[in-house]
């Protein structure tokens, strides 16, 4: 019985093959978006679980003014000889090397020191190398499967020499797997903490260079009673250090590192756990769409299928009978939209690091969480899309069926597919005004309000001879301007306490610290409000003068720049007095508020060049500043990044979101046109009579095209009123993450109801006219 089913639905889908094509592909498309959604939210909630003793492990972070995941390196050594139960490991990531294998050079991005316990807390795959004693001795490394296989090809890499930033030789005596994509560490290769651990402060409390502590508790030990006993710890050990200060030491659960948007100064920015919900939704939302494009175009087959179905309970089917053939035919649908939706997705999995910035591996699929998913969503689909076309179709009357011919069309199936063609474009509507939303706001981030110019700006270091250097860069002819300093606008490595008791500030805040050549203010194009510029003077005096930003007199209680100008305050012990005040300018990513910035002249702390060039033949240019460049340092390969690509990589999670929202809106929309291609091409087949007559009695094609027309325009009407204040408080809510965003305006809900009202009309016209255009003598004939 059970194949005479499938039997049947096979010939009746042969039978029917457009509403078949349509079918499978809205489908297909629907199941491959929440697949790939599935496996994007799988990745991102299980960001750090896989290691053996997630649970029970943490990173000490500081609380001083705001969150910081650094900690300074006195804490390790102290922490271990105060809870001797931990595991405790000191990790330090540094952006920025040079490798050197056999005089070949290698740019690095990120690499890190680590010292022994590191293989203890993180359970990374080895692939060579002895866990336990592999970064145990100075002068080691350990290096990701890619790093080895860059450097030493197909050839066994263990006892390799390696030589990074041309200070260290170091051996490899390890081998690990590539990290996976859910992890929030980032480096290339391990070196041995025993390496520098000579060199780097372990006393003072507040030296925070950027090195993390991470600890593993034993099961018996709770986070909560170590964290009471820190305060406690903090003052043993740091009591003169911490007197003008409060200093917290805080435990952060490591699966929660990844989510922890109080943390936002480290290498691998954290995400909402609500935007990853958020995108899951999304999944909900197209696999929605696709089942009512299946209910809409399922009903409205059916009317045509009343003979069969009266015939068929006539000759004695039961209802039950008929509701099997049915979900049979649902079930056939279903799993070839599976296997269609499979292979595109294994098809799109490779180059998903590429459009949604995400690594995800095929062998995903076959996990068994995934498989589980995957069939549940399948059920889901076929009860969803078959159980009330079987119950409608199923419930046909004999006598009415075979007198017509057709199935009763009341009212109020009717009503049932236009609120489902409502709900269709709802959901389509909220993707794309959620995507215009985000868009609008990259768009904020990436060009808006950053407080300086950043159009055509390249930096790179200094290197060994920045004299020289500088002299070679105005010689050349493709250079508008350059600026020495610690760093551009959008980098920030330098940060001190400050206070005010003159102005009755006595409370420290933190501001940051730039040093910079007289040139920086005018080529970043950064406004001085009041006072004097950036000069070539180094004062010896005992009050140093220096500018500062809008934000920092604000915190002094000061409001009129030109009223700062020569007010005092100190950072630190060194008293300060304001020579200039400049307009702030978003020196990290808009997450946070802009804070308190101080700018002063130092040439002995310029590392980073900046140059802007001429919009003619740039690239000619920066090959002309490479040559240069590399011949002042031999030893070293020139790297360089422009400014725009800088502030863009603060908004890495952001641009993941956007392209995640624009594919996906894109596939929504899609399977909404899909569904009302299908009905209006069943509306057509429906009224052949009515067209032909109308055409007979004078009616234009244009006229006819706007009788199809009107049947949906309203409906998309409704639906955008149900859609635009949904979508409204889901994206405001998001951009309530941001320091600095826009503001949703009706201009995006104006684009999102003329940008579906044109698709939607072109689908519509396309079918109704070719409806219109139909001979009517051939119409009325048939009929």
């Amino acid at each position: 019985m059970i194949r005479n089913y499938f039997k049947i639905a096979f010939r009746t889908l042969m039978h029917n093959k457009t509403y078949a094509l349509i079918n499978i592909t809205g489908l297909a498309l629907g199941l491959a978006a929440c697949v790939v959604i599935f496996l994007i939210v799988q990745n991102e909630l299980g960001y750090d679980d896989y290691h053996k003793n997630a649970d029970q492990t943490y990173r000490i972070t500081l609380h001083g003014k705001d969150y910081n995941p650094s900690v300074a390196f006195a804490i390790a050594p102290a922490f271990k000889n105060e809870f001797p139960e931990a595991e405790v490991s000191q990790y330090l990531a540094e952006q920025g090397g040079l490798v050197t294998v056999d005089d070949q050079k290698y740019n690095l991005k990120v690499f890190a020191f680590a010292d022994q316990n590191f293989s203890r807390i993180f359970d990374f795959s080895w692939l060579a190398g002895n866990p336990e004693t592999a970064l145990k001795e100075p002068n080691t490394v350990v290096l990701t499967e890619s790093e080895a296989h860059k450097y030493f090809q197909d050839k066994d890499a263990i006892g390799k020499i390696i030589k990074l930033n041309n200070e260290h030789d170091l051996r490899v005596t390890g081998i690990i797997k590539d990290l996976p994509s859910n992890t929030h560490l980032v480096f290339s290769f391990l070196v041995s903490w025993e390496t520098i651990r000579k060199k780097v402060n372990t006393s003072n409390f507040w030296s925070i260079q950027g090195g993390m502590v991470y600890i593993t508790l034993p099961k018996n030990e709770s986070a909560k009673s170590i964290e009471a006993r820190l305060p406690a710890f903090v003052q043993k050990n740091w009591a003169a250090d911490i007197a003008w200060e409060k200093g917290l030491l805080l435990l952060q659960p490591l699966k929660e590192i990844h989510f922890d948007r109080r943390y936002l100064n480290q290498i691998s920015m954290p995400r909402s756990k609500e935007t990853i919900y958020g995108l899951a939704g999304v999944a909900l939302f197209i696999i929605l769409t696709a089942c009512i494009n299946f209910v809409n175009l399922a009903t409205a087959q059916s009317l045509k299928r009343g003979k069969e179905v009266g015939i068929r309970k006539t000759l004695g089917a039961f209802r039950k009978q008929l509701i099997m053939q049915v979900m049979g035919e649902t079930t056939l649908l279903v799993l070839v939209s599976v296997v269609i939706s499979l292979v595109a997705v294994i098809l799109f999995l490779p180059y998903s690091e590429t459009l949604l910035n995400i690594r995800i591996e095929t062998t995903n699929l076959f996990k068994p969480k995934m498989v589980s998913a995957l069939l549940v969503i399948v059920i889901v689909t076929i009860l969803l899309a078959g159980l009330y076309p079987a119950f409608i179709q199923s419930g046909f009357q004999p006598l009415k069926a075979l007198k017509s011919g057709v199935a009763d069309n009341s009212n109020g199936k009717s009503f049932l597919r236009k609120s489902l063609v409502v709900v269709q474009f709802s959901i389509t509507q909220i993707l794309l005004v959620g995507t215009l939303i985000v868009g609008s706001q990259m768009d904020f981030f990436l060009n808006k309000d950053n407080g300086f110019d950043k159009d055509a700006i390249v930096t790179f270091s200094t290197g060994e001879k920045p004299d020289v250097l500088r002299q070679k860069l105005l010689d050349n002819p493709g250079v508008q301007q350059i600026s020495f300093a610690s760093g551009g606008p959008a980098y920030n490595n330098s940060f001190a306490p400050f206070t005010s008791p003159e102005l009755g500030m006595t409370e420290n805040d933190v501001t940051e610290i730039k040093q910079v050549d007289e040139n920086y203010l005018s080529m970043y194009h950064i406004k001085l409000l009041a006072g004097e510029p950036v000069t070539k003077v180094i004062t010896k005096d005992t009050v140093a003068n220096l500018i500062v930003n809008e934000t920092l007199i604000k915190r002094l209680g000061i409001n009129n720049p030109e009223k700062a100008i020569g007010q005092r305050f100190f950072i630190g012990d060194q008293p300060i007095r304001i020579r200039g005040v400049v307009r702030d300018f978003q020196s990290e990513s808009k997450h946070k508020k802009i804070r308190a910035c101080v700018i002063m002249y130092n040439p002995n702390s310029f590392w980073q060049a900046s140059v802007k060039l001429r919009p003619e033949k740039m690239r000619e240019t920066l090959a002309s500043i490479e040559k240069d460049w590399s011949a002042l340092n031999p030893k070293s390969l020139f790297s360089y990044e422009f400014m725009d690509d800088r502030i863009a990589s603060l908004y890495t999670q952001e641009y993941k979101m956007y392209n995640a929202f624009r594919m996906f809106s894109a596939i929504a929309i899609l399977i909404g046109c899909l569904g009302l291609y299908g009905l209006v091409s069943l509306m057509a087949v429906q009224r052949t009579k009515e067209i032909g007559i109308r055409k007979v009695m004078g009616a234009s094609i244009p006229g006819l095209v706007v009788l199809f027309v009107n049947q949906f325009i309203w409906l998309i009407l409704i639906a955008f009123i149900v859609a635009a204040p949904i979508a409204w408080f889901a994206m405001d809510k998001w951009l309530q993450e941001f320091a600095y965003h826009i503001n949703i305006g009706p201009d995006i809900f104006l684009i999102s109801i003329i940008t579906t009202m044109i698709i939607a009309g072109l689908t519509i016209s396309h079918q109704s006219m070719k409806a219109a255009l139909m001979n009517p003598i051939k119409s009325l004939r048939s009929e």
